[in-house]
């Protein structure tokens, strides 16, 4: 270009560049992966590398990363590469990774999104996010210590969500002088690990995330080393991107597209397989069949769509679907079940309960779900499966899930988005765990409801009254079987049918098998919500006198019932006036450390936070409770004290 031509013939040609530069970058590739190893094994040094060496830093963040690595007191170094991915303050504060840390940087073949994930035992939760949506991972050894726990453990649980692409990539070689037979015997001690948990192959790569060496290009300093260099693998490294669109059909709904009343569509991102207008397809969980009618894009309708593409699905007919429902091929559907059995990563410092319910994410699905005892825990040094009743922080065991209705799934080794959940505490909305669906059970599909004639309306009818729970809650000792008594003789007498379920008589036959432990006495009122529930079926008024001393486990029972059966009745008591009274000795020999997890002592009671009825018992007699209580239910009267 000479400089005679004309300015905007030299802007038409920066312009034809930049439009094909933009072009040829559209059709790259996508890699994403992971770093991650154990604790100081430089994984956010390499990343900094990464992106230093793959000019993906700006010159204004250059020199603050130069500012930076300064005051952080880097030694024998210009530039800190860690700065550049730890965030966070308390990360730069305590030289580790908390948080799991996203990074774009691209090459001329290939654009990555790199997850930073962190080595702590503690935040091994984190890892486990950044791992769910990789293609690749990372395994960073530091040459001075070899194979650690940590790095068993992020090795099974990549290999566990499905990652099989795996670099194993020994850092800090400088520190060890570059030597052959270090590498080698890491390599060696590695690949029996990685053989044991199903890893057949990995690509093993010596280098130095602070000198450079074997990231952007082979060093001179290992001439031993005859493989290729971390960008060099990471660029040309085959990831399948046609096997998900080669299975059938799947997409979860995730949102009914109703912007006027001449279009009902149904959007989501297809997981797996493709389809066409036309193609004959099955609403799940209902079964309900149509066909597509219309692919409809933000860029206009499609001819064909694959999986990855978010689109919205107009079918042929007026089928109810809503979120949370899964759009199939007619002809090869997934799976609907309610119990099944699923690896489990505990991911909370307070332990897995058995038999409490928690909400259990499936892409678009929200269920309530119970997880039973653990069929046992995987040690990650020996892979040998541990006998354990529940799961802490970062243990990884095999358990069976039962959910309070049908789901649509697959197993997740053939379909993640249908196959991977997690699991929230109702209380705190926090996420407590991360598991993968292996299989339904198969009585979850062998057995079913079996139709009566004769329903619960009509044993109501018979007996000519309203089916209710009675759930009276309250410390041990605050008078709980004592007003129940009084109140179903009240209802006796009244002519009404009813049937009481006290605590402790209860454990005499049904519970007999059940300890005072959280996991036991979780199971015991899922025993007893069970039997009242059919009770109640039966046209009963059904009371019962139980501590049940979590509020998980009464909500829990309350959604067993129809709305508006389940009655709440809180027996207040004080503390220090239930032990005052301490009929059986028992808050006596609590005290005396003879009797181990006693509500009000030593374990929890979580009182109800907008009971039905309440009755503080330091301010009302029994029977003028039951009173008050039988004139509630039959309404009687129009408050409750």
């Amino acid at each position: 270009m000479t400089a005679q031509e004309p300015a905007y013939k030299v802007d038409a040609l920066i312009a034809e560049d930049i439009d094909t530069y933009l072009a040829l970058h559209q059709r790259k590739s996508m890699l994403r992966f992971i770093t991650c190893g154990s604790v100081d094994d430089g994984k956010s040094t390499l990343i900094g590398r990464l992106l230093y060496d793959s000019k993906m830093i700006f010159e204004d963040q250059l020199a603050a990363l130069e500012s930076d690595s300064k005051r952080a007191g880097t030694q024998g170094q210009d530039i800190d590469f860690a700065l550049l991915v730890d965030g966070l303050a308390a990360e730069r504060e305590q030289g580790i990774t908390i948080d799991v840390a996203y990074r774009f940087f691209a090459t001329e073949k290939r654009k990555f999104i790199v997850a930073d994930t962190p080595g702590h035992e503690q935040y091994t939760r984190n890892m486990v996010t950044g791992a769910s949506t990789a293609d690749l991972a990372v395994i960073l050894i530091d040459a001075r210590k070899g194979v650690l726990t940590q790095t068993r453990r992020h090795s099974y649980l990549a290999h566990l969500v499905g990652i099989r692409n795996i670099v194993l990539a020994v850092n800090k070689m400088d520190l060890v002088e570059y030597d052959r037979d270090t590498f080698d015997a890491i390599v060696a001690d590695y690949r029996e690990f990685a053989t044991s948990i199903g890893i057949d192959d990995f690509t093993a790569i010596p280098l130095s995330g602070l000198r450079g060496d074997n990231i952007a290009s082979v060093s001179d300093a290992m001439p031993w080393y005859d493989g290729p260099a971390l960008i060099d693998h990471l660029e040309t490294v085959d990831i399948d991107l046609t096997s998900e669109q080669d299975k059938p059909f799947r997409m979860a709904v995730q949102w009914v597209n109703r912007p006027n009343l001449d279009f009902r569509g149904f959007s989501g991102t297809i997981a797996s397989g493709s389809v066409r207008p036309g193609d004959a397809i099955r609403v799940l969980p209902s079964g309900r069949t149509s066909a597509i009618s219309r692919i409809v894009t933000m860029d206009g309708d499609l001819d064909h769509a694959v999986a990855g593409q978010s689109v919205t699905l107009v079918l042929a007919d007026e089928v109810d679907c809503s979120r949370g429902d899964a759009i199939a091929a007619a002809d090869a559907p997934p799976q609907v079940a309610d119990q099944f059995e699923a690896t489990l990563v505990w991911m909370a410092e307070q332990e897995l309960q058995p038999g409490r319910a928690y909400w259990l994410k499936l892409g678009t699905q929200t269920v309530s779900a119970t997880v039973q005892p653990p069929k046992y825990a995987t040690d990650v040094n020996t892979m040998a499966e541990l006998s354990v009743k529940t799961l802490g922080l970062n243990d990884i065991g095999v358990a069976e899930v039962y959910t309070d209705r049908g789901i649509v799934f697959e197993p997740y080794a053939d379909n993640a988005e249908l196959g991977g959940f997690i699991l929230i505490d109702k209380a705190t909305n926090a996420t407590v765990g991360a598991g993968l669906l292996n299989f339904a059970l198969r009585r979850s599909q062998n057995i079913h409801w079996q139709s009566v004639e004769i329903g619960r309306e009509a044993h109501a009818a018979q007996k000519n009254q309203r089916p209710r729970l009675l759930w009276f809650t309250g410390l041990s000792g605050s008078g709980k079987s004592t007003i129940a008594n009084m109140v179903e003789k009240r209802l006796h007498a009244l002519g009404k049918h009813s049937f009481l379920l006290d605590g402790d008589n209860v454990r005499h036959g049904l519970n007999r098998d059940l300890g005072f432990t959280e996991t036991d006495r979780i199971e015991n009122i899922r025993r007893v919500g069970e039997v009242a529930k059919l009770m109640t079926d039966a046209g009963l008024i059904v009371l019962t006198a139980f501590i049940s001393p979590f509020r998980a486990e009464r909500e829990m029972v309350r959604k067993m019932l129809p709305e508006g059966e389940f009655v709440e009745i809180f027996v207040d008591t004080p503390l220090e006036v239930a032990e005052q009274r301490d009929v059986k000795g028992l808050y006596k020999k609590a005290r005396a450390g003879e009797l181990q997890n006693f509500t009000g002592i030593d374990s929890p009671y979580e009182p109800p936070e907008a009971p039905d009825i309440r009755i503080d018992t330091t301010k009302i007699e029994p029977d003028e409770a039951a009173e008050r209580i039988v004139d509630h239910i039959l309404g009687m009267a129009g408050t409750s004290k």
